[in-house]
């Protein structure tokens, strides 16, 4: 039986993919679009069963019919500053909801992946539509492809799980460009310029103090695999740590780790190590200062797993960047 992993070479598909090769599977069909080459390097260590483009993967289900045992749905254009609105309620919303319609008609899992997107600037994070507020048309397909879920789950044939995802970060991302993470630029900027640039304040907080939950890739994929595990767990959840960090702290885990040192974010900025920068005019009134993931339902679910908190996830990520 195949367990298929959408967005495998991608960023957390192909931490998934690791994952489930260290629990013993190997028969994976890992979809994806390898348009940007590079990608491939995230799925060169792992083993899988089979590889179909993302566009080959609806018009192939009707052969796959009882030969699937789950899908992780990781695959989506991830970009909150896409601009074609057809495209990413094509890609995000339509895609996913194919998919789960014939998930549903062969009673087989689907584990997706959700986003914090729809939250927009808060500021409360609990998975209820009076939070949902969606800033840009990326967090609005991830919102609408959640509320058709819950349309579905009172009659749900297996089990349907999604994930809102908060500030991910960690190994792998290196093909995501400017949606890569705060600590993957911060470490490029150090290392390539001596210093990390953060935004001046917004909404309220000062410079670098803005506020994200921001959690490691591997504590992502324990969540899945989890779930995973306990078929009879279905809702939509939150996937964060549930404690809001700034980017100060970021920053400063960042250059504490490469330096071998315990300055604090001010002694950073006082000796020029870190400066801030005014906000791209692309990403006012579309910013979120704060995000802090509610993490009720989850531990209602069972689940009995610790987070890492910034200090200890960024230098674990700042010592695998500089292997």
């Amino acid at each position: 039986m195949l367990y298929v992993v959408t967005g495998a070479a991608g960023f957390i598909g192909s931490r998934i993919v690791e994952g489930l090769n260290r629990r013993g599977i190997r028969d994976i069909l890992a979809v994806d679009n390898l348009q940007h080459a590079d990608k491939f390097r995230n799925l060169a260590g792992c083993e899988i069963a089979d590889y179909l483009d993302q566009s080959e993967l609806l018009p192939a289900l009707e052969r796959l019919s009882g030969e699937v045992e789950a899908v992780l749905h990781q695959g989506a254009c991830s970009d909150t500053m896409e601009s074609d609105g057809r495209y990413m309620m094509e890609n995000n919303y339509r895609y996913s909801k194919l998919l789960l319609e014939w998930c549903q008609d062969e009673a087989v899992p689907l584990l997706y992946a959700s986003s914090a997107a729809v939250y927009g600037a808060g500021p409360e994070y609990r998975e209820e539509r009076t939070c949902e507020k969606p800033l840009n048309v990326y967090g609005y397909s991830k919102f609408l492809f959640d509320q058709y879920v819950r349309a579905v789950l009172p009659g749900a044939s297996a089990q349907v799980a999604g994930l809102r995802y908060f500030n991910v970060y960690g190994p792998n991302e290196a093909h995501k460009g400017r949606m890569a993470s705060v600590a993957f630029h911060a470490w490029n900027q150090f290392r390539d310029e001596g210093r990390v640039k953060l935004f001046v304040g917004s909404d309220g907080y000062r410079d670098g103090e803005q506020r994200r939950d921001f959690i490691h890739v591997d504590d992502v994929v324990a969540v899945n695999l989890w779930l995973l595990e306990r078929r009879e767990v279905s809702g939509i959840f939150n996937c964060g740590t549930g404690k809001a960090q700034t980017f100060n702290r970021v920053a400063a885990a960042v250059i504490n780790t490469v330096r071998g040192t315990a300055s604090t974010a001010p002694e950073l900025a006082a000796q020029g190590l870190i400066e801030y920068i005014p906000f791209p005019p692309p990403l006012l009134g579309k910013y979120q200062s704060f995000t802090e993931a509610d993490m009720t339902k989850l531990r209602q679910a069972g689940y009995p797993g610790e987070f890492m908190g910034v200090d200890e996830g960024v230098a674990a990520y700042v010592k695998a960047l500089a292997q």
